[in-house]
């Protein structure tokens, strides 16, 4: 199972730009909202695109989705994990989370 990041400690990573944040919900979820910075990679893509966007793979990464009910977010984690990314994390609660603090989000 993946760790879990919280909301302040992916804030503080964030702002400090110490973390690449993954969007596991992507398309038009990710081009409406998504965590500053955020790259979207659905779970059918990260065999062909998680080289090229996340060349480092011993880098912090965290994925999120929409909510705590939302699985994509660990079944991209959990992909990474077991292509050899070493340091995923998951922000379980998600962007709705994220947004109901009052926190930035970009669109594309």
């Amino acid at each position: 199972m993946t760790a879990l990041i919280t909301r302040d400690e992916l804030k503080a990573a964030v702002e400090s730009g110490d973390v690449t944040v993954v969007d596991a919900l992507g398309g038009e979820y990710w081009a409406k909202q998504h965590l500053p910075g955020a790259l979207p990679l659905v779970l059918a893509d990260v065999d062909d695109k998680a080289s090229t966007l996340l060349p480092d793979r011993d880098a912090a990464i965290v994925t999120y989705c929409s909510n705590p009910a939302c699985p994509n977010s660990g079944q991209v984690a959990d992909r990474l994990t077991a292509m050899g990314y070493t340091n995923v994390r998951k922000y379980k609660e998600g962007i709705e989370d994220w947004t109901a603090a009052g926190l930035p989000v970009e669109s594309a």
